[in-house]
């Protein structure tokens, strides 16, 4: 009798032991498919952000979305050097004002923004510019992630002033009219080159929120041409002037 017993509990040994090792093999090659996954997803990342360092994006998926609800605004891609110096010191102090300091993520701002409990702000130029020439417009998650994954590959393969650049030929400045050279004519019938401290100073004060934001003289205008002065005093411009 109980060589019986014996014998049908060695039997019954190998049953779960063959199932913990199917587990194991079966997340094992989950691993190795996700690890793989996402190696290939930050080849293409990187893939990309090399090619966009010499290409100018033509095309962004913010603008064809803004496409169906409006016709575009005609626009030319504009060199750094053609735009400008006041209009980039304007758009760095309204959005980023540390942008020559930090390597994409301003941590001093990011501290601020946790400390006082709100869930928006912070976002550096190099942020933006990754999220318009790249990704989409509605938040969330996965969108936040690749930006996250994106913006120290931009800051480490571009310069400065390309990151500048880039952000201000895909930027949104109104309902159907990205980049500044659609920005300068619509606005003020004029060129970027020959845009003022006023006219860019309004320009930069409806940056991030184009189509909700007016262009016209505020308390927000004015603190933009200051802060477009001081940072021209004090260096932080130095690295896209």
């Amino acid at each position: 009798m109980m060589s019986r017993l014996f014998s049908r509990t060695r039997s019954a040994d190998p049953i779960p032991r063959k199932t913990a090792s199917a587990r194991l093999s079966l997340r094992g090659r989950a691993l190795f498919w996700l690890r793989y996954g996402a190696l290939r997803a930050l080849l293409v990342m990187a893939g990309s952000v090399t090619i966009y360092a010499f290409v100018n994006p033509p095309l962004t998926w913010t603008m064809l979305g803004a496409a169906r609800q409006h016709d575009l605004a005609p626009r030319d891609w504009v060199a750094l050097d053609q735009i400008a110096p006041v209009m980039r010191r304007s758009v760095v102090a309204a959005e980023d004002a540390n942008f020559c300091l930090h390597w994409g993520f301003d941590m001093a701002e990011i501290r601020k923004v946790v400390a006082s409990g709100s869930s928006h702000g912070a976002s550096t130029l190099t942020q933006q510019t990754a999220k318009n020439a790249y990704l989409w417009q509605t938040r969330s998650w996965g969108r936040k992630a690749v930006e996250t994954a994106l913006t120290p590959m931009i800051e480490a393969l571009w310069s400065k002033r390309r990151i500048l650049e880039v952000y201000l030929n895909v930027a949104e400045f109104g309902p159907g009219i990205f980049g500044i050279d659609a920005a300068a004519r619509t606005h003020f019938a004029t060129t970027p080159d020959q845009l003022t401290a006023v006219q860019s100073a309004r320009l930069a004060s409806i940056l991030p929120s184009p189509r909700t934001r007016r262009l016209e003289a505020s308390a927000r205008t004015r603190a933009i041409a200051d802060g477009a002065a001081t940072i021209a005093r004090d260096g932080r411009a130095a690295c896209f002037e």
